[in-house]
């Protein structure tokens, strides 16, 4: 018996199945955008944690500075005494996140809870209830974001009851526009059903806050016009709806600028950021006006293990090295290397529908034919399964699991990535 076998054994009898694994095989170290398995194979990382790793595994500035705070102290707790990293990285992120008024920020330790503490400040703040989402929008596990997430299943089917006065307001799918529309009448017409939406579903002056990924991850990468991102957020301003930018699978160089919502010309009132601001490690942060954080009260906010001390300072660091490395810049490269290859695919596969991308947030999906755009889950699985049985870590997404998500870590080299390339192509080959 193999070592990965005896692993998998012992996965089986202790882990709970609920637990998913896309790969199952056992990473023994990895570097970069490479994974090298308990038996010594390599696999090529285009998931990269499912967009945590931007400055990709091991980054070395990242695992000293870790070294470096390990030696001091792991965590004395913020609450309980202060420490210089998570006040350095409070004013970082306020200095490097979009809107030219006061900011501040608070630490959590997962995506999910940035995003429950944006709607509980906002809450706050606002003094309404009301929580508004997107279709095909994923915002957490937690009982609030998973009522605030559009996918029932896996996310939602049989954890209910969940959190009320929660909606969840049309979005903009621009492949699957009714034919007969241009791209112009088809936003407009999602704006004039987002309008709606507040006269048939909410009165928009019992909504505290409007939440949008400014690309939506888990609902397949789909990248929303400029016009619609700029009507909400107009529309929150005129309401005095905190308009809330959940960036956490977005943030960090990976769409081409160092935050999505630059694309769209936006300030948000606060952001949610997670993921690749430490490089692996769990952390999560709130970010944005002074006058809505600062409206909470000591003690209102927090918990145990919050801005851990070690995860400051890979965050730190990361933001040292995405300036430094210019990630935005080679998220477009990336990103365009990446169309290339799938839009060359499509000419040989009816099966890939549409390529879309905003910098290295790439997504290929996958249909029964050109024509009828009928999702193919079936196709989309076998082709991740492929990948994922010879040697390229590889995602899917989409409400209906039709959807091959790219998230290569964006210091990736040429070889790794040409490499890459050489495994999905060859996915395609044998089940595109």
């Amino acid at each position: 018996m193999t070592r990965t076998e005896e692993l998998i054994q012992k996965r089986n009898k202790y882990v709970p199945r609920g637990i998913a694994n896309g790969n199952l095989n056992v990473a023994a170290h990895a570097k970069g955008a490479t994974v090298t398995d308990v038996e010594g194979r390599e696999w090529i990382d285009f998931g990269g944690a499912i967009g945590t790793l931007n400055v990709g595994h091991s980054h070395p500035k990242v695992t000293e500075a870790v070294k470096q705070q390990a030696d001091k102290f792991l965590h004395p707790g913020f609450n309980v005494i202060m420490y210089e990293g998570y006040i350095e990285l409070a004013e970082k992120l306020c200095q490097i996140t979009p809107g030219s008024f006061s900011k501040q920020a608070m630490m959590f330790n997962s995506g999910a809870e940035a995003v429950e503490n944006a709607v509980k400040v906002a809450r706050r703040y606002t003094n309404r209830q009301g929580v508004v989402t997107f279709s095909r929008g994923y915002h957490g596990r937690t009982n609030l974001t998973m009522g605030m997430t559009s996918k029932v299943k896996p996310y939602k089917f049989g954890f209910g009851p969940f959190a009320p006065e929660i909606y969840q307001a049309p979005f903009p799918y621009m492949y699957r526009k009714p034919q007969e529309m241009t791209e112009d009448a088809y936003v407009d017409h999602v704006i004039e059903e987002f309008k709606d939406y507040f006269i048939t579903a909410v009165a928009p002056e019992t909504v505290a806050c409007v939440v949008m990924e400014p690309v939506q991850g888990e609902g397949g990468f789909v990248v929303p016009p400029k016009k619609f991102v700029q009507f909400v957020a107009e529309f929150c301003k005129e309401h005095g709806i905190v308009f809330v930018a959940d960036e956490i699978q977005t943030g960090f160089g990976r769409t081409g600028k160092l935050f999505a919502v630059e694309h769209f010309d936006v300030e948000p009132d606060l952001m949610t950021i997670s993921k690749s601001l430490a490089a692996g490690l769990p952390l999560s942060t709130v970010v944005g006006r002074e006058e809505i954080l600062s409206v909470p009260g000591p003690g209102e906010l927090g918990g145990t293990f919050a801005g851990n001390p070690v995860a400051c300072a890979a965050a730190l660091t990361v933001i040292d090295i995405v300036e430094e490395e210019n990630l935005p810049e080679k998220a477009e490269k990336l990103g365009q290397r990446l169309e290339d290859v799938l839009t060359n695919l499509a000419k040989k596969h009816e099966s890939i529908g549409e390529v879309r991308r905003l910098g290295a947030m790439v997504a290929a999906e996958i249909v029964t034919d050109s024509e009828s755009k009928t999702p193919d889950k079936d196709k989309t699985a076998q082709i991740a399964r492929y990948a994922n049985e010879n040697g390229l870590l590889l995602l899917t997404a989409g409400v209906k699991g039709n959807v091959v998500r790219f998230l290569a870590p964006l210091v990736i080299t040429d070889e790794e990535l040409e490499k890459g390339i050489g495994i999905l192509e060859d996915a395609f080959a044998h089940h595109g």
